[in-house]
């Protein structure tokens, strides 16, 4: 079931109110989900089950995506406002340093929260800061295209496609390698996802100038990168290696950006044993 929690964060626009949306299942050692820029929790639905028998998992909404609010005006997207607010919201749910897995902009954000020490163990999936500036400009154009077509598209369209293999590629075939396994309830969800997520914009802009080049070697860590990512380009995995000397690097075979739906079994393994 849904929740959400309102907290006050220190963001260098001052202390401001933030909400945040999460779902919360299972037992065990905490465990937080975050999804990439213009998805929702909704993204770890695969996984979920087989993570909740082993951790307590708290899949969360970042701000200004899903059924989360935006962040407060003035408040802008970046490292240095998400990453307290998501501190904070731990905070708030009796949650001290979780596990934590993050795919794309969920996995800079794990790996930061990682070089900060607030978490036990981070696994990145396809993290976003190890790009050229050329890849960076692919896979923003890209994913703003993306964006302009789910604006663009009829709800009844969208309908219409997702009924179909070949209609649920064409709608998410940039993010999955196998897109035809999503669901077409869950194809519509996301879609509609990314046409309404208010942050979308300004994460975009906030994430021009980034690089991750911490060494996160206080904490576990994985970085996974699936073979058949169309996105981020898995040659990033090996920069991120070489930033981070001690993380271990895994290979995804047949998997593309948003692993958890190409190879559920897969990811899970990786995620508890790295939180192991």
């Amino acid at each position: 079931m849904t929740a959400q929690v309102t907290f006050t964060v220190d963001t260098p626009a001052g202390h401001r109110p933030v909400s945040i949306a999460y779902e919360r299942a299972g037992s065990g050692d905490p465990l937080l989900l975050l999804h990439g820029i213009g998805h929702h929790r909704q993204a770890w639905d695969p996984v979920r089950h087989i993570l909740a028998a082993e951790r307590e998992v708290i899949a969360v909404d970042l701000p200004g995506f899903g059924a989360s609010p935006a962040l407060p005006e003035g408040v802008p997207y970046d490292l240095a406002s998400v990453v307290p607010a998501l501190r904070a919201m731990c905070g708030a749910l009796g949650i001290e340093r979780p596990h934590v897995a993050g795919n794309s902009l969920g996995g800079l954000l794990a790996l930061e929260l990682g070089n900060r020490n607030l978490v036990r163990s981070v696994t990145a999936l396809s993290p976003a800061g190890f790009w050229t500036q050329g890849e960076r400009r692919y896979a923003f154009s890209t994913l703003t295209a993306m964006r302009h077509g789910a604006r663009i598209l009829p709800l009844p369209v969208i309908e219409r496609l997702s009924r179909s293999a070949a209609g649920r590629a064409a709608l998410t075939g940039t993010i999955y390698a196998r897109p035809g396994r999503r669901s077409p309830e869950a194809v519509v969800a996301e879609t509609l996802a990314l046409r309404t997520a208010t942050g979308f914009a300004e994460t975009l802009a906030a994430g021009r100038d980034v690089l991750f080049t911490s060494e996160v070697n206080k904490v576990p860590v994985t970085v996974a990168w699936g073979t058949r990512d169309r996105l981020l380009l898995r040659r990033q995995g090996i920069r991120a290696r070489h930033t981070m000397p001690a993380a271990r690097l895994v290979r995804l075979p047949g998997c593309g950006h948003v692993p958890m739906n190409d190879d559920p079994a897969l990811v899970a393994r990786v995620i508890l044993d790295t939180s192991r």
